[in-house]
């Protein structure tokens, strides 16, 4: 099975609020371990921030799949970015 045939089969199975909820859940945790680190800066922190990373894509993913893709949109906030950065020359699509 595909990674698109996975995610979509989650969502056909638990319905996209669930998912939505369960994306929000993900965040949230990741926002945890993340606070988690600044206060302990030990290396389980560190995995567990990275173990939050995967589930936010995973989630973001399923988002996508849902709502379509945020890529011109990014692309247009990478400009923007580059352009505070004073990096206009860059491309952002690297």
């Amino acid at each position: 099975m595909t990674k698109q045939q996975i995610l979509q089969t989650a969502i056909d199975t638990y319905g996209s609020d669930a998912q939505m909820l369960m994306a929000i859940e993900e965040m949230s945790e990741l926002t945890k371990a993340i606070c988690k680190y600044f206060r302990s800066n030990d290396s389980r922190a560190t995995e567990s921030i990275i173990e939050e990373m995967a589930d936010v894509k995973i989630m973001l993913a399923q988002l996508e799949i849902m709502f379509g893709s945020p890529a011109a949109v990014e692309q247009e906030k990478l400009e923007r970015l580059a352009g505070r950065l004073g990096l206009e020359d860059t491309n952002a699509n690297e």
